[in-house]
């Protein structure tokens, strides 16, 4: 065994006594899980951002324009002073704009453009049948809206239609809640037999 497995072997071990109860092996791992990731962080962000797309184009290949967010970035430590705190709006209100303007057309294609284009589904197949997950798609988009329409009063067949509208939502919560636990459990079960297998050596 090596000391990469032994280190990760202890430390996973460390972690699973949580399981137990809140104890300082766990606080221990926990914190030195955070301490690392926090170091491997700001290493990467030095060398693959900071070197790579400000530092070695701005000295080496002349590109003055880096100026401009260096200065920004630079701008950003008026936070940790009140006389410079109005330094880093500048920056900050920069990065929501730009942010903004990237982001909505995107999450708009993505999020909306993309559902109501998936919702909007021949309903019959080319074999001349209808297609059933077309209709069922249809008829939950249309319940789920009825759903949440709260400026009628949910009775009558407004108010049936809203109810299979909340069984639509229920079984997407349902269905998103179990492949997280699912998700969870291939995690877990990957540490076990990391366990099993490389650490403690019981399975071959």
């Amino acid at each position: 065994m090596d000391i990469g497995t032994a280190v990760a072997g202890l430390l996973t071990l460390a972690i699973l006594t949580f399981l137990y109860r809140d104890n300082p092996i766990y606080k221990m791992a926990e914190s030195l899980l955070i301490g690392v990731s926090i170091g491997y962080v700001l290493v990467i962000t030095w060398s693959s951002t900071l070197m790579s797309l400000l530092f070695t184009p701005l000295l080496t290949d002349g590109r003055v324009w880096l100026i401009v967010p260096l200065l920004f970035g630079l701008m950003m430590f008026g936070r940790f002073h009140k006389r410079t705190l109005f330094l880093s709006r500048f920056p900050i209100g920069v990065m929501i704009g730009s942010g903004a303007g990237i982001a909505i057309p995107v999450m708009l294609e993505q999020r909306t453009l993309k559902q109501m284009t998936a919702t909007v589904m021949p309903l019959v197949t080319e074999s001349g049948w209808p297609d059933l997950s077309a209709l069922v798609v249809l008829l939950g988009v249309l319940t789920t809206l009825c759903y949440f329409y709260f400026s009628r009063e949910h009775k009558g067949a407004f108010g049936i239609a809203a109810r299979i509208g909340t069984w639509f939502l229920m079984i997407f919560f349902g269905t998103t809640f179990g492949y997280m636990v699912m998700s969870r459990m291939s995690t877990f079960i990957g540490r076990m037999e990391f366990l099993l297998t490389d650490f403690f050596q019981l399975t071959g």
